[in-house]
């Protein structure tokens, strides 16, 4: 919404010895490198903040503004971002390469080992709280993990995990959030078109009712109040007139979420959250804005899984199948929905930021050092991941594909998703709800199957054309 840290023999962060403590235990100086720093030059740099960087603020880094998406994928803007990576990787042979983006220098990993890298590196070196994402979230949920440091961090993320059962394969509530799955997403097959409004509505009350409980549910105002942080939290800090006015919006949320909590049912996360002991200033109820944004943002997720389903009628049998026989896990519609985020990340850009000095290729960076792993682009890297640009499932029943590296839907090691179960619960469960008896006949904006898939889909035009199993298509 995530796995273990590890470690190997390749990551060259730097670490710590112990000696005897004799006089003349004289610490190890480190040879200077002899490797040289790749930097992009002006033109580079410019074509980079271009065409990649400032696209994924316009598209929105908190929530999507799904205006500004539907103009991407008329105008391919996945296409430009994809050509200059590509066009940088090539240039400076795959190296790391320094780029001034537009909140200061980074540095952007381009090779499959210096990525592997990246997530090995522990969190306490290749820390999550960069700036970029502090600007953006500080006004949505300021006392969640992803806006905390240091020892509080720790107490807050263990909170968090406790309450998402994260590295569980199966949530202890999980019957409890598959009936409100089923209860919730029985409407989206009333009708013989199904958009991606209703969908958006769909997950907005299921998000409502596993965090908070039914009573929050029909939560509109809520909801709205969400919505407007989410908005603001867009623009990065940089509507400094707006802070007090956020602040009150934020006052009101998190009111209105402490008194839903007060008595919401032990399956519920905000209930899960409040029933361990947390040290003081933890905040336990801090991280149920992050919670909430996390599922409703799901939408675009079952929406894109099932248009890509419709346009793929094969991998769409093969998932009905799954949801009638009730697979334990629904195993194939969990790897169409890891698919589909392969294809459309939710986050196309990875961004830590080092604690330590660390070693790339070679080259010493201090502490400070902004690192970039433009995941949305290698995911899809026809040079090293077959059939990048197609969509196919199968490739997540492999054995060992989720420490695929090459791959990140919910990102690897230490800083992975600690929700990626609960995310997969939900989504493939909507998606079993909408298959289990009617079949996609038709889909828009339609998908080639024979095709490279476009880098971008317009998810809020989406249209599905469902046909009940029974009837004639």
């Amino acid at each position: 919404m995530t796995g273990t840290d590890t470690q190997s023999d390749t990551v060259t962060g730097t670490g710590s010895g112990s000696g005897s403590g004799s006089p003349t235990d004289i610490p190890a100086v480190p040879a200077p490198s002899t490797a040289r720093q790749a930097r992009a030059g002006l033109a580079e740099t410019a074509r980079f903040v271009a065409t990649h960087t400032l696209p994924v603020f316009i598209r929105g880094v908190v929530s999507p503004r799904f205006k500004v998406v539907s103009a991407y994928a008329a105008l391919d803007q996945y296409g430009w971002s994809a050509a200059t990576l590509r066009a940088m990787r090539e240039r400076h042979g795959g190296a790391p390469v320094t780029v001034r983006g537009l909140s200061g220098q980074m540095l952007v990993l381009f090779d499959p080992a210096d990525i592997r890298q990246f997530f090995e590196e522990p969190v306490h070196t290749l820390a999550m709280d960069a700036e970029d994402k502090l600007k953006g979230l500080i006004g949505v949920e300021p006392t969640g993990v992803i806006c905390s440091h240091g020892d509080l961090r720790e107490d807050r993320r263990k909170v968090n995990d406790e309450a998402l059962a994260w590295g569980s394969p199966v949530h202890p509530a999980c019957a409890q959030y598959q009936a409100v799955v089923e209860e919730e997403s029985r409407p989206l097959t009333d009708h013989a078109v199904l958009d991606f409004e209703r969908v958006r509505r769909c997950l907005g009350r299921i998000s409502r009712r596993v965090v908070l409980g039914d009573r929050a549910a029909d939560d509109g105002e809520l909801a709205g109040w969400l919505r407007t942080l989410r908005d603001e939290g867009n623009w990065m800090g940089l509507r400094k007139g707006r802070t007090e006015a956020n602040r009150a919006v934020y006052a009101k949320a998190s009111e209105r979420i402490a008194a839903y909590a007060a008595d919401a049912p032990d399956h519920t996360l905000a209930a899960r959250a409040l029933a361990h002991p947390t040290p003081e200033g933890t905040d336990p109820l801090g991280q149920v804005h992050h919670w909430l944004l996390a599922i409703d943002v799901a939408a675009p997720v079952v929406a894109r899984t099932l248009l890509l389903l419709a346009g793929h009628p094969a991998e769409q049998d093969a998932a009905h199948e799954d949801a009638i026989t009730g697979a334990p896990g629904l195993p194939r519609l969990r790897a169409c929905v890891r698919e589909s985020v392969r294809l459309y990340p939710l986050v196309p850009d990875l961004v830590r930021v080092t604690r330590a000095e660390t070693e790339w290729r070679g080259v010493r960076h201090p502490a400070g050092t902004s690192v970039l792993v433009p995941i949305g682009f290698h995911q899809r890297d026809p040079d090293h991941v077959p059939a990048g640009d197609l969509f196919v499932p199968g490739r997540w029943l492999e054995p060992d594909a989720d420490g695929d590296t090459r791959m990140a839907p919910f990102s690897h090691g230490g800083g992975r998703c600690p929700g990626d179960q609960l995310a997969l619960l939900l989504t493939s469960a909507v998606c079993a709800q909408v298959l289990r008896s009617h079949r996609i006949a038709g889909g828009r904006p339609a998908v080639d199957p024979h095709r490279p898939l476009p880098g971008t889909l317009d998810t809020a035009a989406m249209r599905l054309r469902l046909a009940h199993r029974r009837d004639p298509e």
